[in-house]
């Protein structure tokens, strides 16, 4: 059987502090710390991370929390979270100013959260582009490798990444289930918090080494934002605690859906900024 574990990125503290989090390091809270001790007893075939800091921070420290022999440690760059473009680091509106058009919006600076798939601010990427990407990831980052493999031994990819892209690639991978995908939304993750999905060819079905054409498969979702390694942990206290409005941007970044509009604050997910030049592990 082949299980992949989604899993969102660990805080930093410069997150909960709400400060610019550009090339500047920042240690993570204690949270990803949680996740590598709860992660210790599960066997990991390999960890697949995304190669901006905050989500391969996360990463390595479920790579240090596993025995040995240790699991193969990947990095790659299709996993890593929506670009947004000339957006970057700059604040952001949770709603447009009434009246004016999305390109005036932009001419002025001001960058409101997309509404529709196909939206995206200039030199960024859409939810269209970026579930793209999350569809070739799972095809050359997790079925490719060890699709067939997993028909002999049982496998289990640690997928790490951020809140909007595995907001697409659970969808893109739910989609190859034999008879359609789950209409059910999983979105929403929270910081390490992870969901759980397994593969298997349906009964007397083989697998050949050229998976471009895919067997018929059954695709399982097993667990589903699972988060209790943190809930003993102390969070640090910050403006996330106090203001409602952070905490909308924080379920945004999750990959769920803001519920109503909120004034402007400052973007403080940069991910242009927060690249991290890594070699995998072994």
């Amino acid at each position: 059987m082949l299980t992949i574990s989604f899993i969102r990125h660990g805080e930093s503290l410069d997150n909960l502090k709400s400060v610019w989090a550009g090339h500047k390091d920042a240690e993570l809270s204690e949270l990803a710390t949680a996740l590598g001790e709860s992660y210790a007893d599960t066997r990991l075939t390999a960890i697949v991370t995304s190669d901006l800091k905050r989500a391969h921070a996360t990463a390595t420290a479920l790579f240090n929390g596993q025995p040995n022999p240790k699991p193969s440690f990947k990095v790659d760059r299709d996993i890593r979270e929506q670009n947004f473009g000339d957006a970057e680091g700059i604040s952001w509106l949770m709603s447009r100013v009434p009246n004016k058009s999305l390109e005036d919006h932009f001419k002025d600076g001001q960058y409101p959260v997309p509404h529709h798939r196909n939206e995206k601010f200039p030199n960024g990427e859409s939810l269209n582009d970026l579930a793209a990407r999350a569809d070739r990831a799972i095809h050359g980052l997790v079925l490719k490798p060890y699709l067939a493999l997993s028909v002999t031994e049982n496998v289990h990819v640690a997928m790490v990444s951020h809140g909007l892209c595995i907001s697409e690639l659970i969808p893109a991978l739910l989609k190859r289930n034999h008879g359609g995908g789950s209409a059910k939304d999983y979105r929403g993750l929270m910081n390490t918090a992870w969901t759980r999905v397994t593969v298997q060819a349906k009964p007397n079905t083989e697998i050949s080494a050229d998976l471009d054409n895919l067997p018929p498969l059954v695709v399982t979702v097993t667990d589903v934002n699972r988060h209790e390694h943190i809930n003993k942990v102390k969070r640090q206290k910050g403006i996330v605690e106090h203001d409602p409005k952070q905490k909308d941007i924080r379920e945004f970044f999750g990959g769920g859906e803001v519920k109503g509009p909120v004034e402007a604050l400052e973007h403080v997910e940069s991910n242009a900024m927060d690249e991290v030049e890594v070699e995998e592990l072994n």
